[in-house]
């Protein structure tokens, strides 16, 4: 049956601006509908402002007491409207799809792409083998909405392929441009390439899905060249290859790349939407450019929280924490995602606790973390040692599978329980991981290194390069740190010369573990003649092993020129001076220890206090030395004074038990 016969349609032949006015404002379920059609029935205008599934039911029972529920067109926005809003109901749709007897191609791909759009894609492709087996008519449409669907069903993506080829369906454009995005988001970049030289008609969809592919597979420079390409064919590009381009430059964080494209979109006049200029805001702020990123986000009329968020990344990547949580707090609208990204700037700057303070307020809030709000969530507890609050973490949300387990969180809760003192349970789950990455080898190598369980890192070492895991950097500090827990000097040896064996330069790093490998088992003549040598200037690292070998083996004078080299490099570190004037005590050399003591005092270093940190309700609470500050501070003391007095009755009546025994 033809829509124009239907009484609540009609076609609209003029009027293109009131054309525009009418269809700016339609939900996004009727974005496909042929834009030559106004409807006009009542009963049917209703369904196009609908909100909710109940609202659907009442709009569908006024139109069963009509009659209108018979017409093929009535029936299509009802399952429209359920299988493609976000209001909608794909089962419902089914329900309402199931009572019609001869379906048109228009509410079959309705149903293929209510399926995919709700990450049904079996059910999606189970509907599209039933259009082939009751030979239905398909149109191009039904080709590209299944195609979206096939890029995460193991070997189909083939067979819808073989059937374009056998209906002749290959040679029309949107059919080819939808192969390539499905080529593309599979990872088949090479396929997809083949099909773009292959087509005889290439418009702005051809190019931009063949660039968006390649950036997906992190092929950036294949990516970029092939936009150079399409400009110098005189394609003219639009918001979606600009985002994805920008993408592209984010990536390789190619700044000059990045700001001659911003300019060539000014130079053109390009008016930019909200996602463009989002994905500008990103470019800059991931390729390094703060200020830029600030002065384009000052500039932008409307924002949304993928633009404060990613002002909350820039502050975050260049240490300016308060600056982020001022963006934070500045946001009228807050998800997940800018949530995660305030607790990793928290984490990543060293401010663990107020990353577990804030995260604890996200819980508060109803919000179900994700992937990486556990990550930086869980490093937090690393740097803090906060292993109960981990331990909850863990339990409450991996194992109870609220959220997925993947190899990114295995890695991150092995290093978090190795940090913090669990290396036990850090071995048994990398033992449990059915998948492992290097990172995975390298997180119970460090852990176990950093544990003095050198037989067990170094063994662990072995087996990772005999399961085909090529070593990186990190692997070596962890390899190298294990011998210097062992004192394995000879076989430190032959592990740091045997980096530039599989291709590696030694880093400052390295050279750190080898002094203090060297340093810790004694040979501190050799450890500073080392230093020497070192193709790069030393840093405190190395510096600071030197000093702790000295203090060990109590070797003053050379301590000395540890310590006036870090000083040089940190003069406010107050440690530096403490570590010194310890050593000297020590060794009983009183003048030095004065003479220590004056230099603090004349650069103006104070000895940091020390201080006790407790969790109490997910809330942690920071004590220093007579620490009167808290509320409840009277409480609290008074408090320590009963326990105090209490373990010293438990000691005198420990201590009076054996008399009465033999009394």
């Amino acid at each position: 049956m033809k829509f124009p016969h239907f009484p609540f349609i009609k076609k609209i032949q003029s009027f293109p601006h009131f054309h525009k006015l009418l269809f700016s404002s339609q939900p996004k379920w009727n974005s496909n509908q042929n834009p030559n059609l106004v409807i006009t029935h009542p009963t049917l205008i209703l369904i196009e402002s609908c909100k909710s599934i109940s609202q659907l039911k009442q709009i569908q029972a006024k139109m069963i007491h009509t009659g209108i529920i018979s017409h093929i067109f009535p029936i299509s926005r009802l399952i429209s409207f359920c299988a493609l809003d976000v209001n909608g109901d794909i089962h419902y749709a089914n329900s309402l799809f199931s009572e019609i007897n001869e379906p048109n191609v228009y509410i079959w791909n309705t149903m293929i792409r209510g399926y995919v759009k709700n990450q049904l894609f079996e059910k999606g492709f189970w509907v599209f083998r039933r259009m082939v087996r009751e030979n239905v008519e398909m149109d191009k449409r039904s080709y590209v909405f299944v195609l979206k669907g096939c890029r995460v069903l193991e070997g189909v993506g083939g067979s819808v392929q073989c059937r374009i080829w056998k209906v002749g369906f290959l040679n029309d454009l949107i059919v080819r441009n939808g192969l390539i995005h499905f080529y593309g988001e599979s990872g088949k970049v090479v396929d997809a390439r083949k099909v773009f030289d292959e087509s005889p008609v290439r418009d702005v969809v051809t190019w931009t899905s063949l660039i968006d592919g390649y950036v997906k597979r992190n092929m950036v420079d294949e990516a970029l060249g092939l936009f150079e390409l399409m400009c110098s064919n005189g394609v003219e590009f639009n918001d979606v290859t600009l985002i994805t381009v920008f993408s592209a430059c984010s990536l390789k964080g190619d700044l000059s790349l990045g700001k001659s494209i911003h300019e060539l979109v000014e130079k053109r006049g390009v008016k930019c939407s909200l996602n463009l200029m989002n994905a500008v805001l990103d470019m800059y702020v991931k390729c390094g450019c703060l200020p830029m990123a600030k002065e384009i986000f000052d500039k932008m009329e409307i924002k949304d929280v993928f633009s404060w968020t990613s002002m909350i990344h820039g502050y975050a990547k260049n240490g300016e924490v308060d600056m982020a949580k001022k963006c934070f707090s500045d946001m009228s609208e807050r998800n997940i995602v800018s949530w995660t990204a305030m607790i990793a700037c928290y984490s990543q700057n060293n401010r663990p606790w107020e990353a577990l303070e804030l995260f604890h307020e996200m819980e508060k809030q109803g919000l179900v973390p994700i992937e990486s709000t556990l990550v930086s969530v869980l490093s937090a507890c690393a740097q803090s040692g906060s292993l109960d609050f981990a331990r909850r973490i863990h339990d409450y949300y991996i194992k109870q599978k609220r959220v997925k387990y993947s190899v990114i969180l295995a890695n991150t809760l092995i290093d978090m329980y190795g940090k913090c003192g669990s290396m036990d349970v850090a071995r048994e789950l990398f033992h449990e991981m059915p998948e492992r990455d290097l990172v995975s080898w390298n997180s119970v190598i460090v852990g176990c290194a950093s544990h003095g369980l050198t037989e067990k890192a170094l063994a662990l070492f072995e087996q990772m390069k005999c399961t085909g895991f090529k070593p990186d950097s990190i692997t070596f500090v962890g390899v190298l740190s294990a011998c210097a827990h062992g004192g394995l000097v000879n076989q430190g040896w032959e592990y740091f010369r045997s980096m530039e064996l599989n291709g590696l330069l030694a880093e400052v790093i390295h050279y750190a573990c080898m002094v203090d490998l060297l340093s810790r088992s004694g040979h501190l003549k050799e450890a500073y003649n080392f230093i020497k040598q070192m193709p790069m200037e030393p840093d405190k690292a190395v510096w600071g092993a030197l000093l702790n070998g000295c203090r060990m083996h109590g070797d003053v004078e050379l301590a000395k020129v540890a310590a006036e080299k870090l000083i040089e490099l940190d003069p406010q570190d107050s440690g530096i001076y403490v570590l010194l004037a310890s050593l000297c005590a020590n060794e009983r050399k009183w003048a030095d220890v004065r003479m220590v003591r004056t230099l603090m005092r004349a650069k103006g270093v104070k000895k940091s206090p020390g201080y006790s940190l407790i969790e109490v309700d997910g809330t942690f609470y920071e004590f220093v030395v007579a620490d009167d500050s808290h509320p409840q501070s009277q409480a609290i003391y008074k408090m320590l004074d009963e326990i105090m007095l209490l373990s010293k009755l438990e000691e005198y009546g420990s201590d009076a038990e054996p008399a009465d025994e033999f009394s």
